[in-house]
């Protein structure tokens, strides 16, 4: 899993940005923030580890969360990581 926000800090912009497909496994890298395309649940497992957290989101929204994975379970959809 990539993580490279040292050289550049969690405010910069992003700099790249990947789809994301909600799946039972850790995302290859670890984006800044979500871009949610379509409304509905985000169930996400913070980057530091624990236990996944649902949050209720709307179209076009950015949720500034650093996530290890997106769970099949979540239901919003053109997610999209900015990294």
């Amino acid at each position: 899993m990539s993580d490279n926000f040292q050289q550049d800090g969690l405010t910069a912009s992003a700099r790249n940005f990947f789809a994301i497909t909600p799946a039972d496994t850790d995302l290859a890298t670890i984006p800044k923030a979500l871009f949610i395309g379509g409304a509905g649940t985000v169930i996400a497992t913070p980057a530091s580890g624990g236990a996944a957290v649902t949050f209720n989101v709307l179209a076009g929204a950015i949720l500034p969360i650093r996530a290890r994975r997106v769970a099949l379970a979540s239901t919003a959809t053109g997610i999209v990581g900015l990294a």
